[in-house]
């Protein structure tokens, strides 16, 4: 078979799969993901086995010690496997919940039911984890997965794949619901993205490039978010001890995520007093510093930003910083270069987070605590399969429940419509 008879035929069987997963019982799905976890642990040195030829290919290809580091399986990634597999197992099944029941004049009972998704392709880069985790809260909503991951994971994906289609079986579930394509070829995104009729949602994790290119190509929806430009404002009303730690998790705690904080925007009446300590703390967490002409005035010797700075997600200990003249400058900024993603304010002036919570667009809006919190753990959802800052069907971290649907039940007694 060629390699479009090849995602046909994966995703055909995924659909047959889906089928079955969105029928079965929560207790045999958490079944399914705990003898994934256990196989995990049983097998993990064949794991490490295949890892390895993984992490000698990319030092071959002169990939970057960082990337490295992504690829690399070891036994605390193992374990945290493990303990997510049976976290999930843990959760509430949103599989068959009903919603409030509205009765209708003429008797009839319409409430709403969570079923599945489907079929969902999930595209993603790097890390082999992700094939675990993402398996793992597909199965768990109802729905069957096709994993399509970076080329350089190959062998580590496909050992994983093969243990969850192991545990799979052993519980009577098919092992169709979870797939990993199992080529290299670059064509094979393409002919993924074609398979519309049978394939309901694309899900991409990764770098901008790579989101744009399968929203530009898919005949299937995309969720998707393509950068964190995230920004914390700092009002003229802000307790300053607390802006500053606010501030400097927000950059420094771990800056080469999607909700690190990029731009810092600070009132005019503040920054005399705020920037010259914030600057010292970031500074010396190794944080570099590109000011608007304001701030270069207040701090002195910081690089000059330019106007690429404002809509750069750096991911970087890298941060670009603006004094703003009051919350409605901030605000137009905010939308202007926000990607969407998380916006925040430190304030202790009421009405201006209520209108800051209102007015800015963004998945989650967080007032007096830090951009890192926009992550489905933080915000009780347990773990998540990313954040969408696309607004259908879902908007922020998305859990077990961003992965269903419902449907419209209607409960009568021999009504029909006049």
């Amino acid at each position: 078979m060629d390699i479009n008879q090849i995602i046909k035929k994966i995703a055909v069987d995924a659909k047959k799969a889906a089928g079955v997963m969105g029928r079965c019982d929560t207790a045999q799905k958490n079944r399914a993901l705990t003898t994934m976890a256990e196989l995990l642990e049983q097998k993990a040195d064949w794991i490490f086995d295949e890892n390895r030829k993984d992490l000698e290919g990319a030092r071959k290809a002169g990939l970057s010690s960082a990337m490295v580091d992504r690829l690399t399986i070891s036994e605390k990634t193992i374990d945290s496997m493990s303990k997510g597999l049976r976290e999930v197992a843990s959760y509430e099944d949103p599989i068959g919940t009903m919603g409030e029941t509205r009765v209708r004049p003429n008797g009839l009972r319409v409430s709403k039911m969570r079923i599945p998704l489907g079929v969902i392709g999930i595209i993603y880069e790097s890390r082999p984890n992700v094939t675990i985790d993402a398996a793992g809260l597909c199965l768990k909503s109802g729905n069957a997965v096709i994993l399509r991951g970076g080329s350089e994971a190959l062998h580590s994906n496909q050992a994983l794949s093969e243990i969850i289609g192991q545990a799979m079986e052993k519980v009577g579930l098919p092992a169709s619901a979870a797939q990993v394509i199992p080529t290299t070829d670059r064509s094979a995104i393409n002919a993924l993205l074609a398979q519309e009729e049978y394939v309901d949602l694309i899900i991409p994790r990764g770098g901008e490039g790579l989101i744009r290119f399968v929203v530009e190509n898919s005949t299937i929806p995309v969720l998707k978010h393509y950068k964190g430009v995230c920004h914390v404002y700092v009002d003229d009303s802000a307790d300053l001890s607390m802006a500053q730690s606010i501030c400097f998790n927000a950059k420094v705690q771990r800056p080469g995520v999607c909700n690190a904080m990029e731009t810092l925007l600070v009132h005019e009446n503040l920054a005399q007093r705020f920037l010259p300590g914030m600057a010292k703390q970031l500074q010396a967490a190794g944080v570099e510093l590109r000011g608007c002409r304001k701030t270069c005035a207040i701090l002195g010797n910081i690089t000059p930003a330019t106007d690429s700075d404002w809509p750069e997600e750096y991911v970087d200990l890298i941060l670009a910083v603006k004094v703003v003249s009051n919350m409605e400058e901030a605000m137009v900024h905010i939308e202007r270069y926000g990607s969407n993603h998380t916006e925040s304010i430190v304030t202790r002036d009421f009405d201006r987070a209520n209108r800051f919570v209102r007015e800015v667009d963004a998945s989650a809006v967080l007032v007096n605590t830090s951009t890192r919190f926009n992550d489905g753990g933080q915000l009780g959802l347990g773990a998540e399969i990313g954040i969408s800052t696309s607004k259908l069907h879902a908007y922020g971290p998305m859990g077990l429940g961003e992965l269903t649907t419902q449907k419209f039940v209607v409960l009568g007694e021999g009504q029909i419509r006049e």
